[in-house]
């Protein structure tokens, strides 16, 4: 029996043993690599094909939401099943908005990991069955709305807003993304124009209020 491959994205390193442990466990699955880092997980997805990516959505840099849509663009052979604690309708239906094809919670059993994993290997669609039928079709009506929303930025630009939020100086920003200083003013210039906020705080709540960084 061809067993499913699977890459690990968590920026917690105990969670991810353990995550490896449990999933190395399982006759039916081969696990290809894990990394703490959501642009690290889109490099290594490349490199190792993997069928299924259990993806964090809080990682620094590039947070499992926008690896996920990266995902569906450069892997789209690869499902993404999104680990995260929270189960808010806006959460649920960013993931599935960006191309996920099932969202767990931190909290779920063995068991129901391991049948999530062989659902979406099939191509189907698991989401953790705390996740109720009438919030289900919350969510997919919420995922329109967020759509637009996430339409409204370019994928350097949300890129650059979670890195501003979380604190990182434009020079900073510029030695991650590869580019020079000036380029990131202007992407951040045209960020403000675009959301009209024409403050670091006004961009920090913004990304804080539409899921592209967490606080504790």
């Amino acid at each position: 029996m061809t067993r499913v491959r699977v890459l690990l994205a968590d920026d917690h390193q105990l969670v991810r043993s353990g995550l490896r442990a449990l999933l190395e466990s399982l006759a039916d699955v081969e696990v290809v690599g894990d990394t703490g880092d959501g642009r690290e997980a889109v490099e290594l997805t490349a490199i190792r094909r993997p069928n299924i990516v259990l993806m964090d959505i809080a990682m620094p840099g590039l947070n499992g939401l926008e690896a996920t849509a990266r995902l569906r663009e450069s892997s789209p052979q690869t499902r993404i099943i999104i680990l995260s604690m929270h189960a808010s309708a806006n959460y649920v239906a960013e993931a599935l908005q960006a191309g996920a094809s099932g969202y767990l919670l931190k909290n779920c059993t063995p068991g129901e990991l391991s049948l999530a994993i062989a659902a979406v290997a099939r191509g189907e669609v698991w989401l953790s069955p705390s996740v109720s039928r009438p919030v289900v079709q919350k969510y997919r009506d919420a995922g329109a709305q967020l759509g637009k929303l996430r339409a409204v930025l370019t994928p350097r630009q949300r890129e650059t807003l979670q890195l501003i939020a979380e604190g990182k100086t434009t020079k900073q920003i510029a030695g991650i993304l590869g580019v020079s200083v000036k380029t990131i003013e202007t992407h951040r210039s045209l960020l403000m124009d675009r959301l009209e906020i024409y403050d670091v705080a006004g961009l920090v709540r913004y990304a804080i209020r539409h899921g592209f960084v967490q606080t504790d």
